[in-house]
């Protein structure tokens, strides 16, 4: 049986202009793109579906006005979707109440935003205890909750410091600390670290996929930032004018780019640390040849050097150590180097 979304949308719009709900009744709820401008509407999110599974990473991105943003404030309610499902661990919360709804953010959703959000006049310990201060939790285990989670964002001993004395990347460990002050189910991060140095942006990648790792989170990610994307995403969906062009991942987004837009966003993406040798093997031609053997599962930059010194090509195998396809030297230049689709 498969496993239930933890979150999932269906048919989802959100659209601008003076009777939304009526423009899209007009068009028997699919208008084309002809009818927003000729009637002065905006379709920021339009007929958006996808799932995310449980533990899942998946990165949404697009250029700045493609509707990413929108999108995660419509699966949080901040923004209310003109039409369509929002489906939490199967209920759908665009019926939720307003009281379910802030006993949902309250308790299973964390939410970190770019411009970090927080208050100026409280401390960082006070900061990250400030959503277990709204549930009325006593003020000796919020306190011990924060300065445990302060740790665990590498701030221990910092709890004392206010915003203005901490640096930006400071800043934003103080904001994933307080999101996670909740123990949220799910997870929200709207370009958490765009507004950072690049070095520090690198180092808090590098956190999130340390917190990843222990928390185990199920987290919908938006960036425009195609190499931040495949380094965190299981999952990328690529958004254009409030639509999902492609959703898939790194490596097949890569490898079988939709349309020419998705190939535009990909064509600098570091080809050799996505693409497998299973995808980019040639079909096994009677018996398997002698020699090395490479897994299908590995990546074409960690055998790249090994097939290149060989006169030969290197047979690849499945999980089960069976020979299913050869990877040559034409091959891996190709991949590494070519243009061509590697399907």
């Amino acid at each position: 049986m498969a496993e239930q979304p933890k979150i999932q949308g269906i048919g989802l719009w959100k659209v601008y202009g003076p009777d939304p709900v009526g423009f899209l009744e007009r068009h028997q709820g699919c208008p084309p793109a002809e009818a927003f401008r000729a009637e002065g509407y905006v379709g920021a999110v339009r007929d958006v579906s996808f799932e995310v599974t449980a533990g899942e990473i998946l990165v949404v991105m697009g250029l700045s006005g493609s509707g990413k943003s929108t999108l995660v404030r419509c699966l949080s309610r901040l923004i209310e979707p003109t039409a369509g499902q929002v489906l939490f661990d199967g209920e759908d919360i665009t019926q939720a109440d307003e009281a379910t709804l802030i006993q949902l953010r309250r308790h299973k959703m964390g939410m970190v935003f770019q411009n970090f959000g927080l208050l100026p006049h409280r401390s960082a310990l006070r900061n990250v205890a400030f959503p277990l201060e709204i549930q009325g939790v006593p003020r000796e285990e919020r306190d011990t909750k924060a300065a445990q989670l302060l740790a665990l964002v590498g701030l221990e001993g910092r709890g004392g410091y206010f915003p203005r004395e901490m640096s930006g990347g400071q800043q934003q460990r103080i904001g994933i600390a307080r999101s996670l002050a909740v123990e949220p189910d799910l997870w929200f991060l709207d370009e958490p670290f765009s507004a950072l140095d690049p070095l520090i942006r690198r180092e808090m990648q590098d956190e999130f996929l340390r917190l990843q790792q222990l928390l185990k989170k199920t987290i919908v990610f938006i960036t425009h930032d195609f190499d931040e994307a495949i380094r965190l995403a299981d999952r990328i969906a690529i958004m254009k004018d409030g639509a999902i062009v492609q959703l898939g991942t790194p490596e097949e987004l890569v490898t079988q780019p939709a349309d020419p837009y998705v190939a535009e966003f990909t064509k600098t993406a570091p080809r050799g640390k996505l693409i497998t040798a299973g995808r980019a093997m040639l079909p096994l031609d009677g018996a398997a040849p002698d020699g090395p053997r490479i897994a299908a599962a590995d990546k074409i930059e960690s055998v790249a050097a090994q097939v290149l010194a060989s006169d030969q090509p290197l047979a690849v195998l499945d999980a089960g150590g069976r020979a299913v396809g050869v990877l040559t030297r034409a091959r891996v230049i190709e991949v590494l180097f070519g243009t061509g689709a590697t399907a």
